[in-house]
Order: structure tokens, then C-alpha cells, then sequence
């Protein structure tokens, strides 16, 4: 896929995946090689990465995020539909206490990269961040910023234009993700 527009729209927030088609450790190290090729404020390369692309560990990580706040009575994927890998993404306070903005930076490059690759994403910062530390024995100078679910995904997420303002996403009666966007002429301050 060469169309940078067509890339960033099929780049959406996946929260059902096809949980057995695993992702391999090299194409995640691929992944966050994007990220480490991006930019970096003042180029202090703060961001460091747990891996998860095992099932054990998956199971392990899963009970600590949150998955998407407007669909109240979804508690996330079900078994058989969760992320078939992880990427926490955790910034190194031996280096600095600031990333600024590099998460942002990274998370879009880590996610482009997987949608290139017939995979897709969602960016999670609702996550029990100490728990989750704790858990996966991560040392206290590596702090959890948010994680990448990521897998092969398994629902449809369709982008529409935004009625009356309204931008909350919605899953309709078979299931399909909408996801309104307000309209370029609405976020283009001076007309």
C-alpha cells in the first residue's frame, strides 16, 4: 500500500482481532524499529518497549487495560478475539522524565507499519500502570506511558462524517464499529 491518505484510514482503533493468527517477534521488533526511527523530541530517545507475544504473557497483560470508554457495557474482547501480541511502551526516567510528545509519534508509526502489514491496533491508555509493572516485573526507572494491542483485525470499522457534532463511536446491530470524524471545514480555524 503506497497512498499515505489510504494507509492512515485503514489505520484504525481495532478492538476485536483474530486471536490465534500470531504476530512474530521479528515483524514487533520491525514494528518498533518504525518507531525508533521517528522523530524524538530533542532526540532523547526516551521510549522503551516491553514485548508480548506469547500467550501466557497476553493473558497476563489483558486483565489491566481498558478498552473502549463510549461502549459502557463492553468489558473488551472476548476470548478468542483479544490482541495476539502487545507492545507496552514504557518511557526511561534514567534518561529523562519528559517525553513530550514521542508516544504519539510512536504509537502512529508502530500502528501505520502493522496496518501496512495486514495488521491493526489500538493505542491503550487506560491501563493499570503499577499493577501491570509490577506483574510483568518491570524495573520502577521504566515507566508505562500506554500499550499497543495489536493483531490481525476481525471487526469492521467504518469512518463517517459527524452529525450535529456528535464524534462518539458506536457499534450498530451487526456489529460494524462507526467512527464519526468532524468535517476538515470544521477544524480549519481561519476560513
Amino acid at each position: 500500500m503506497s497512498n499515505l491518505k489510504e494507509l492512515i484510514k485503514k489505520n484504525r482503533s481495532y478492538r476485536r482481532f483474530y486471536q490465534e493468527e500470531q504476530i512474530s517477534r521479528d515483524i514487533l521488533e520491525e514494528l518498533i524499529d518504525l518507531a525508533r526511527l521517528s522523530p524524538s523530541a530533542r532526540n532523547a530517545q526516551t521510549l522503551k518497549y516491553f514485548i508480548s507475544n506469547s500467550k501466557e504473557t497476553n493473558r497476563l497483560i489483558f486483565p489491566f487495560l481498558a478498552w473502549a470508554g463510549y461502549l459502557r457495557d463492553w468489558d473488551g474482547p472476548s476470548e478468542g478475539e483479544r490482541p495476539s501480541a502487545y507492545l507496552i511502551m514504557m518511557n526511561d526516567s534514567r534518561i529523562s522524565d519528559n517525553y513530550f510528545c514521542d508516544e504519539g509519534i510512536a504509537a502512529q508509526s508502530i500502528l501505520l507499519g502493522a496496518t501496512e502489514k495486514g495488521y491493526g491496533g489500538c493505542i491503550i491508555g487506560s491501563v493499570e500502570r503499577l499493577k501491570l509493572q509490577r506483574a510483568l516485573d518491570i524495573p520502577n526507572y521504566l515507566k508505562i506511558i500506554q500499550v499497543v494491542a495489536l493483531g490481525k483485525p476481525k471487526e469492521n470499522v467504518i469512518l463517517e462524517e459527524a452529525n450535529d457534532g456528535e464524534i462518539k463511536y458506536y457499534r450498530d446491530e451487526k456489529e460494524v464499529h462507526h467512527v464519526p470524524k468532524r468535517p476538515l471545514s470544521e477544524i480549519i480555524y481561519n476560513k
